[in-house]
């Protein structure tokens, strides 16, 4: 047994989409995220700023006797995952591979939408790392970067949100796509106008739900699951502003005993 929390990391309060479905799916764990709002948004800096703000966060993970890290941001997982594998003395778990494994593991995926930030569509990990799984499939990625904004200002569920979903994603509407990924930990929190868009035929493929599924698979294989007898503990920290975390966190994870502190690190 190993009762040491697991780190999670976001730009911003989208990584919240992952430590809801891990403090539903894995009670027992203690968990610290990270949301570095000091640094938001992640989709329109350089590689080697969002390299440099992983790695400051992951050191800091790695002080607070974490076990594993989470990079809970599609964007930091495409700069940064590599970088951050080599440097941390603990596993490290991007949100990129499980979420392209899953939809191209779906019964229909010959073709595939994938909406992201700048960054990570500029990158082009997601086409990338599906066409290595199948090179048969289509992929047709869209910066989304607006919508990360909208679900940081907490505007989800409204007629704004939906007007702006309509508007950013009226390129995919004619290419017929078996699935969508959600490829930025923000985007879940707007599945519903994801779903309104585009009705009840296109799969929405959600890297967070993936995820949680690839950190039981490590914790179990390397017998690293907290105690059955515990209740896990939950530390909140943003590099921006702690009372817009706590904030997003209380509504988001349905919790309203959840504070955030501001926490300073190097830039």
């Amino acid at each position: 047994m190993d009762n040491r929390p697991i780190g999670i990391m976001d730009s911003g309060l989208g990584g919240l989409s992952v430590m809801r479905i891990m403090r539903r799916q894995m009670p027992h764990e203690s968990l610290i995220f990270v949301g570095d709002q000091g640094h938001f948004p992640y989709g329109t800096k350089s590689g080697d700023q969002i390299r440099r703000y992983a790695l400051n966060i992951g050191r800091f993970l790695v002080q607070q006797q974490v076990k594993m890290m989470v990079v809970a941001c599609n964007t930091a997982t495409a700069e940064a995952l590599p970088l951050l594998q080599k440097e941390l003395p603990i596993p490290v778990i991007g949100v990129v591979v499980p979420g392209a494994t899953a939809a191209v593991s779906a019964p229909r995926h010959r073709r595939v939408g994938v909406i992201a930030t700048n960054a990570t569509t500029a990158n082009g990990i997601y086409p990338r790392t599906i066409h290595q799984l199948d090179p048969a499939v289509k992929v047709f990625p869209l910066a989304t970067q607006p919508l990360v904004t909208l679900v940081e200002k907490r505007q989800t569920g409204t007629k704004r949100a939906q007007r702006l979903v309509d508007q950013l994603l009226a390129p995919l509407a004619q290419d017929n796509l078996d699935a969508l990924i959600m490829g930025c930990t923000h985007f879940p929190f707007l599945k519903a106008e994801f779903r309104h868009f585009f009705g009840p035929n296109v799969l929405l493929v959600d890297p967070a739900v993936e995820t949680v599924k690839q950190v039981q698979c490590c914790v179990r294989q390397d017998k690293r699951l907290a105690s059955a007898d515990q209740r896990g503990r939950v530390r909140l920290y943003s590099t921006g502003s702690a009372a817009h975390l706590t904030r997003g966190a209380r509504a988001w994870l349905h919790d309203t005993s959840l504070f955030g502190h501001h926490l300073v690190l190097p830039d």
